[in-house]
Parts: C-alpha cells; sequence; structure tokens
C-alpha cells in the first residue's frame, strides 16, 4: 500500500486537496477491497484555515511527516485587494516549504501538483524542462516564474513520468484517477470513478 501525502496551506483550494483526498482514499476499497493508498495531511502548522474558511487540523507537520511514496501540493489564492498575496501566491515564497519540497522531492516515487501548486514546484526549480499544466488563469504567471517550462494550458494533466501536474480545482480528480491507472490499471480507476459516480472520467 502505497502512502499519499497531500501538503495543505492557509486559503488551499478545497476540491484541490479533497477531490485527490476522495480519489485516493477509495481506491481499491470496493467489494471489501483494502485500498491501495493510505492518504494523509501535512501542514507547516498545526491548523489550517481553507477557502471559506474550512478549518482543518492536517495529520503531520513538517518535523514528524513520515516519508511518504507520493507527495500532491495542491493549489488556491491569489491576491488581496491591496496587492498582498495569499495561498499559493504567498507560499511560492516560502523558503522553508520550497527546501523541503526539494528534500521530499528526492524521496517520493511521485510528485504531483493541482492547479496553482504549479507554481510552487516551479518555484524549487523541479519544473526546469519538463511540461506542465496549470488553472488558466495562472497560465501567464507560470510562464514568467518558469520560461523553461513548456505549458499546456488546454490538457487536464501533463504527465512527465515522476512529475505528474494537473489543470485547475476539478483537474486534480482526474489527474489522480489518472494515477491511479497509472500504478494499478485502467480498471481501477474506472472501479474508482464508477463508485463516486464521477462520470466525466473516459
Amino acid at each position: 500500500m502505497r502512502t499519499v501525502a497531500i501538503f495543505i496551506f492557509d486559503d488551499v483550494e478545497v476540491l484541490d486537496f479533497t477531490g485527490p483526498f476522495e480519489i485516493f482514499g477509495v481506491a481499491g476499497k470496493q467489494n471489501a477491497g483494502n485500498g491501495y493508498f493510505e492518504v494523509f495531511t501535512v501542514a507547516e502548522k498545526s491548523t489550517i484555515a481553507a477557502r471559506n474558511n474550512l478549518i482543518i487540523r492536517p495529520t503531520y507537520t513538517f518535523e514528524n511527516c513520515p516519508i511518504p511514496d507520493i507527495l500532491l501540493i495542491p493549489g488556491g489564492g491569489g491576491f488581496k485587494s491591496d496587492g498582498t498575496p495569499f495561498g499559493t501566491r504567498r507560499e511560492m515564497n516560502n523558503e522553508k516549504l520550497l527546501n523541503w519540497v526539494r528534500e521530499m522531492n528526492k524521496k517520493v516515487e511521485l510528485l504531483l501538483s493541482v492547479c496553482t501548486g504549479s507554481l510552487i514546484l516551479a518555484k524549487t526549480g523541479l519544473l526546469e524542462n519538463l511540461s506542465a499544466t496549470t488553472h488558466f488563469k495562472a497560465v501567464e504567471q507560470m510562464r514568467q516564474v518558469a520560461p523553461n517550462t513548456e505549458l499546456f494550458p488546454e490538457k487536464r494533466w501533463v504527465d512527465n513520468g515522476r512529475i505528474i501536474l494537473s489543470a485547475g480545482v476539478s483537474a486534480g480528480i482526474d489527474m489522480s484517477l489518472y494515477v491511479v491507472s497509472k500504478l494499478h490499471g485502467e480498471e481501477a480507476a474506472i472501479e474508482t470513478a464508477t463508485y463516486i459516480q464521477y462520470d466525466y472520467w473516459k
């Protein structure tokens, strides 16, 4: 059973992380199965206020988080009316986070991002000369932050082998189903999508 760590932060977009949490959480549990993944959250601090003030207590913090097989970085955030960045626009300049992601990247099997989580990966330098996608409203910012990354904003997800990125919000569900299919076969992904009644997945 692989472990999946989902990083969360203040102003994280709720569906960005709960969509993949649901997919990995239920995959392989149909027909009395034991499941393919153990999923948990990790944050820099002990309490997080997601978008629309959803209060979350993460399973782990940076200090005690076990090394996962898969690390997922969601998105969410933007700029306040006074220009102050929040969510990923703030976190993309958080050196403690960037260093933690770089170190985790050396140890994980897969590194995933949803939506503007791509900006965090871009700032780590891990997307250099790779392909990516992101939320359609963040494409120009991605081009500025990662000029040597080839962007495919029309794609729901982009697979570089180890590093896989998805477009905005609901696309994280598609990418997670794709990862299930990549690791456990297409039938496992279809079974998971059918269980959650996600008709978009083909």
